[in-house]
């Protein structure tokens, strides 16, 4: 595993109605050290998911460039492993099936292929899943399918784009419970893009909050809570007060700067 570095990172375009250059991205320069937890937060428009496509390889920079380890990203690579919001899954498939996809691409051993997707559902919750068709799985099940096939592959760095948005309350923490479990036993370094401040705050040992126009790192945070969140509940954490004081701040940080979009401040 590897540092990430981003350097300078710019991104523009073009209007396609108005011509006009848009600044989705300007100026972001960050280093991530190999197993570091980062949460990226902030209003819609600011960059976040940009910013993860480019660390991805899906999107290349204006200006600026990204380095893991000695290795220029400018293309999708297998040392970054990709989980979406929706599970990016074959439906119509087993879930062996979709954990394997990779390592069949890379032509792993058929014996060795299949002790480490079975390694991999143990560890996500999914024992005696294998054989089962995706589709008649619940959203939090899939989302572990997602993570057991990312994982698989041994990424050096795994992104996450609002993996957990489309889950209920209590899948949903369940599931930020797993990914801190994870995190710890695989020494992982981790980048978890997400809409919600106290999941930001609880998934995230560093936090970065963005601000639009031109999308940049306006704030950042390092926080306890991730750690605690090995060994207290959850809602535990959710009632600290130092928790409630930091995500108040954010609340309120977040809400001026949709203020000012909108024209009313």
């Amino acid at each position: 595993m590897a540092d990430l570095t981003c350097k300078d990172l710019s991104m523009t375009y073009s209007n396609p109605q108005t011509g006009a250059e848009v600044h989705a991205l300007k100026d972001i320069n960050f280093t991530l050290k190999k197993g570091e937890l980062l949460a990226v937060l902030g209003p819609s428009g600011c960059g976040k998911t940009t910013l993860l496509n480019m660390v991805a390889g899906f999107l290349k920079p204006t200006a600026g460039e990204m380095i893991l380890g000695d290795r220029l990203i400018n293309v999708p690579g297998v040392e970054r492993g990709m989980v979406f919001q929706q599970g990016a899954l074959f439906e119509w498939q087993s879930v062996k099936k979709n954990v394997d996809f990779g390592l069949r691409m890379k032509k792993t051993k058929a014996v060795e292929a299949a002790d480490l997707v079975e390694k991999w559902l143990d560890i996500v919750g999914l024992q005696g899943f294998g054989e089962t068709p995706t589709y008649q799985l619940s959203g939090g099940m899939q989302q572990r399918v997602a993570l057991a096939r990312c994982l698989v592959n041994d990424p050096d760095v795994i992104l996450m784009d609002e993996p957990l948005g489309a889950l209920d309350a209590l899948t949903r923490e369940k599931m930020q419970s797993l990914i801190l479990e994870l995190w710890k036993e695989t020494g992982k370094t981790i980048i978890i893009i997400t809409h919600s401040v106290e999941e930001a705050l609880l998934l995230g040992e560093r936090l970065f909050v963005m601000a639009p126009r031109p999308g940049r790192i306006h704030k950042e945070y390092h926080l306890p809570f991730a750690e605690r969140g090995l060994s207290e509940p959850l809602r535990a954490i959710r009632q600290d007060k130092d928790f409630t004081k930091v995500r108040e701040e954010i609340l309120t940080m977040i809400w001026n700067m949709e203020e000012e979009i909108m024209g009313r401040v």
